[in-house]
């Protein structure tokens, strides 16, 4: 039983696994299972008695990854063990001790920060856009993060934002914080303030959270904030208890304040601290890591990837250059279509770009080849109102008794809904819907024989608690950001050319560094194959470059394709032309 969760683990892996005392630091690349080892060394701690599971927590930077967490621990059979983000378990804190401490509850939360803004705004006699507004905000949080006061933040950003002086910057932020306490309530980045400040005044409170948590956990640790490890510190207090995972490669936050020299010096903090490296990647094929690697050749604390398995094929990633971005739009998404068509799942195929407005001609290239697609950071699966009218349903049929089996009543009830035998045209809300519904019908085909409604709603709400999402049948398209931690067999990172990855405004050593890694991500997505495209300009102008980071990179690990030439491209920007509604309103 104590070598129960040991079971299944590669040399490194069962040796982090094994290191339950004392300061841990596990510099984990990308797909060598760091999540795997997290929850394994969590569970050989509670088997061997060496933890007690409400005085474990783990800790993470999203909701959705901590739910994971919760999950495959439950799946391992260990319950009781705190998954939270850094803000939820803060405001757990504050939510529980606040009454105590200062007789009454908790401030509420600001539930928009801008609109918050705007009404501090119009209270001094300035009237801004929602643009300026946005990058005040920003202002803010990165003043939080960074544990500055505003004096302080006006000595380290001098140079004010957009139109506004500085002095306007400071006199808005003086006015927001004023309007907020006015109103008795918290932002975002007020829960770890207050809750570190509660912790540091309050040496009760302390006493009983050190004694509550003895046992931390920290993922993706390379994003950590200076307030968070702040936090983190206050936690622990004299223990060292503590174990971090992470890979400074994959630090694409710093802009928010994510520092990485905090797991890159986690072995001058704690001298005795165990390191241990996995390197081992069972992600990605070796063809994909010879690129990553050399894009992350000789780059602060960069860990060399190897793959396991021997690549399907011996092609090198493809490089394609196009005249612009509808013909590589088109270029990707005949690519895409061709590999659907050769049997290949849409959900094992993702297209990544480094923002948000590269998406628009991708959709509409996709939509013209009859691509079903999702947009990754879109509306959360069970938000969507097609998704909600679905479980209600279901949770009503549940309370009737059956007509027939449990798979065939979700179907019945997912038709009387619109579910169809076929979907309707790519590109559409129809499809989206479709889609939402067929992933629902999915769940219940491949639930366990004994299975009832009752059950399959439940686990239908607790998902959604936990956003643990299904996996939609379409092609995912998405940034660079909302990519990390996630994987496909097939990746297309598009936009590899001056001014969008590195983007143009990246200007500095530290912030052109920052692209490499956001590239170094998108590539370290894929496991069986990998694309990489430029175009050399949008609407006519045509001055752009391939990206320095495929001159790093080097035509030894790519195989340079010049997609201009490829049929079809022509055609594109005619259709360009022709088809300017967006994919939604196109049937």
């Amino acid at each position: 039983m104590n070598e129960r969760a040991l079971e299944g683990l590669d040399d490194r892996q069962r040796e982090a696994a094994s290191a339950l005392r004392g300061p841990v630091c596990v510099l984990a690349g990308a797909g060598t299972g760091k999540t795997r080892v997290i929850i394994h060394r969590i569970a050989h701690g509670v088997d061997t008695g060496a933890y007690t599971p409400n005085r474990v927590m783990a800790v993470t930077f999203t909701t959705k990854a901590a739910g994971e967490m919760r999950g495959r621990l439950r799946a391992l059979g260990i319950g009781g063990v705190a998954a939270r983000t850094f803000h939820a378990a803060a405001l757990s804190q504050l939510n529980f001790f606040w009454p105590t401490v200062a007789g009454d509850s908790a401030p509420a939360i600001v539930d928009n920060k801008v609109r918050l803004l705007a009404h501090a705004a119009d209270g001094i006699g300035m009237s801004l856009d929602t643009a300026t507004l946005r990058d005040v905000a920003t202002q803010i949080e990165w003043r939080k993060i960074t544990m500055r006061s505003i004096d302080a933040y006006a000595v380290a950003r001098p140079g004010g934002v957009g139109r506004l002086s500085l002095q306007r910057v400071v006199d808005l932020q003086r006015a927001y914080e004023k309007l907020k306490d006015e109103r008795r309530q918290l932002d975002f980045e007020d829960v770890l303030l207050a809750c570190a400040g509660m912790l540091e005044a309050e040496p009760r409170v302390a006493a009983a959270v050190r004694e509550q948590y003895r046992h931390f956990t920290v993922d993706e640790y390379q994003d950590v904030s200076p307030l968070q490890q702040h936090l983190l510190q206050l936690w622990l207090g004299e223990r060292r208890d503590i174990c971090v995972v992470g890979d400074a490669s994959q630090t694409i936050y710093s802009f928010a304040g994510a520092d990485a020299s905090h797991l890159l010096e986690f072995g001058t903090r704690y001298p005795d601290a165990r390191v241990v490296r996995l390197e081992t990647s069972y992600r990605s094929e070796a063809p994909i890591l010879d690129v990553a690697n050399e894009l992350m050749r000789d780059r602060p604390g960069a860990l060399r990837l190897h793959p396991v398995r021997d690549a399907a094929t011996d092609d090198v990633p493809r490089l394609s250059a196009y005249d612009d971005d509808v013909a590589e739009a088109h270029g990707v998404a005949v690519a895409v279509a061709a590999q659907i068509a050769d049997g290949i799942d849409p959900q094992a195929i993702a297209v990544l770009y480094r923002s948000h407005a590269q998406s628009a001609e991708l959709l509409r290239a996709l939509a013209d080849v009859q691509v079903p697609t999702t947009v990754l950071g879109g509306r959360r699966f069970f938000d969507m109102p097609e998704v909600r009218q679905a479980v209600l349903a279901l949770r009503g049929a549940s309370v009737a008794p059956l007509n027939g089996g449990f798979v065939d009543t979700v179907r019945d009830v997912l038709r009387s809904l619109g579910l169809t035998d076929d979907p309707p045209p790519a590109g559409g809300a129809l499809r989206d819907a479709w889609e939402a519904r067929r992933a629902l019908l999915r769940l219940a085909e491949e639930a366990p024989d004994e299975m009832s409604l009752r059950v399959f709603t439940d686990d239908l709400m607790a998902r959604a608690k936990d956003q643990h999402e299904p996996t939609l049948r379409t092609v995912t398209l998405a940034t660079l950001h909302a990519a990390k931690g996630l994987e496909w067999d097939h990746v297309h990172l598009v936009g590899m050319s001056e001014g969008l990855l590195p983007i143009s405004y990246a200007t500095t050593f530290e912030q052109v560094d920052e692209e490499r890694r956001l590239a170094y991500v998108g590539i370290t997505r894929a496991a069986r194959t990998l694309s990489l495209s430029w175009s050399r300009g949008n609407q006519g102008r045509m001055n752009r470059t391939p990206s320095r980071f495929l001159q790093e990179i080097g035509n030894r690990t790519l195989r340079a394709v010049d997609g201009s030439t490829s049929a079809g491209a022509s055609t594109a920007r005619r259709r360009s032309a022709t088809t300017s509604r967006p994919p939604a309103q196109r049937r």
